[in-house]
């Protein structure tokens, strides 16, 4: 059957021709679309943008993306006779620390008469690290706090220019107590012989002597037991002071700090 020439359409009436004027556009392009202005001004100014983008002259030249700038590092030789680490000069009217001040001298203050503490805070004040201080009675006890001990020697006389690094050792007695009339260090046995103990601490000889010594101690003056050994000071000893020690025994007699000798 031939469908061309036939003026019925196997499925029904054929369709209508457009009564308007022809149109070589499908019919989907044929409608009307509605854009919003908005849209509008915004495609517009798109397509403005790419004829801009797409012209020449100065246009162009505006809108090139700018070359990459070299970075170069110039370092500035120092002139002659300039160390490179050199530290700027000090402010006028001040006085830069020398970098090793180790040979600086500095007087001493005569410490005799303060308090331990206060002098200790005196040397420090003055650069003074060093400090070390004994008990200046010769009993070989502990100066645990400070405040209650007073200075009666120093080991550098007061006056004397010395460097800072140097050690001052404070002879020191309670506060309550009187300053002896001569300052006694812990005694030690030097070359292998009996040390001179009269008027130092039991507990003082003890220490001098190796720690293998048998020691005895006896009381002086009545059959008391010498149980705080730096509260009592040596009387008599044997062997006497200058004796060669070979290991002998050591006999001692003692009396209160407080009390005479017999």
């Amino acid at each position: 059957m031939n469908w061309n020439n036939s003026t019925q359409q196997p499925w029904g009436p054929a369709p209508e021709k457009p009564s308007g004027p022809a149109s070589g556009l499908p019919a989907w392009a044929r409608k009307r679309v509605v854009v919003p202005a908005a849209v509008g001004l915004f495609v517009a100014g798109a397509v403005a943008g790419s004829a801009g983008a797409g012209g020449s002259g100065t246009e162009n030249v505006n809108s090139a993306t700018p070359a990459p700038l070299a970075t170069v590092t110039v370092t500035a030789s120092p002139k002659a006779g300039a160390t490179a680490d050199a530290e700027p000069p000090a402010p006028k009217g001040t006085t830069r620390p020398a970098d090793d001040d180790t040979g600086a001298k500095v007087s001493v203050p005569d410490f005799v008469g303060m308090g331990l503490q206060s002098a200790q805070d005196a040397a420090q004040a003055k650069g003074f690290s060093a400090l070390t201080s004994h008990d200046s009675a010769g009993r070989d006890r502990m100066q645990l706090l400070d405040r209650n001990w007073k200075v009666c020697s120093q080991n550098v006389a007061a006056g004397t220019s010395v460097p800072t690094t140097t050690e001052l050792d404070f002879g020191a007695v309670k506060t309550e107590e009187s300053c002896p009339a001569k300052d006694r260090k812990p005694t030690e046995a030097v070359g292998g012989r009996m040390p001179d103990f009269a008027g130092t601490s039991v507990n003082t000889a003890r220490n001098a002597l190796d720690s293998g010594t048998s020691l005895t101690v006896k009381d002086a003056a009545e059959d008391r037991m010498v149980l705080l050994e730096s509260n009592w000071k040596v009387c008599t000893q044997v062997p006497a002071a200058g004796t060669k020690l070979n290991g002998q025994p050591v006999e001692l007699t003692a009396v209160k700090f407080e009390e005479n000798c017999p």
